[in-house]
């Protein structure tokens, strides 16, 4: 029995397109998926992204939700993060002009250099990122003109 040809493309097509989708897991097997919550003084933050940057690998990010949410994404939507201990950055910024923005969390934690460090022990989707206004130079939401 002889299959028409444009079976036999649409056949070897699918075949390829699974193999893709198992070849990229296998690629970025070190991930664990990871979603948690950030809070600020005990309350959900609202608004932002979370960035994970572990060392020598490349970056994870998560969006806040209304309910301070997030699963990191890295390569593929939900893949997640290394094992390990990661600096972790919340940027909480809304822009309000050409000439300002509104900050939900201090600028220091969207700094690498003053962020926060969280450990990923395996995968999870309780990671619990606290942040402060106590000790910052700016108190509750305002506004950065420049």
């Amino acid at each position: 029995m002889r299959l028409p040809g444009n079976l036999v493309f649409q056949s070897a097509i699918t075949f390829i397109g699974f193999l893709s989708i198992i070849g990229c897991k296998g690629a970025h097997s070190e991930l664990v998926p990871v979603s948690g919550h950030v809070s600020i003084d005990g309350k959900p933050l609202a608004v932002g992204q979370v960035a994970i940057y572990p060392k020598g690998h490349r970056a994870s990010f998560g969006k806040l939700d209304n309910e301070g949410h997030f699963t990191l994404t890295c390569y593929l939507p939900g893949d997640g993060v290394p094992v390990g201990q990661h600096i972790a950055t919340v940027t909480a910024v809304q822009s309000i002009d050409e000439h300002s923005n509104r900050w939900f969390a201090p600028k220091k934690y969207a700094n690498t250099a003053t962020g926060v460090w969280v450990t990923i022990d395996g995968p999870t989707q309780d990671l619990k990122v606290d942040l402060t206004w106590a000790g910052s130079n700016q108190n509750s939401p305002f506004v950065d003109k420049f």
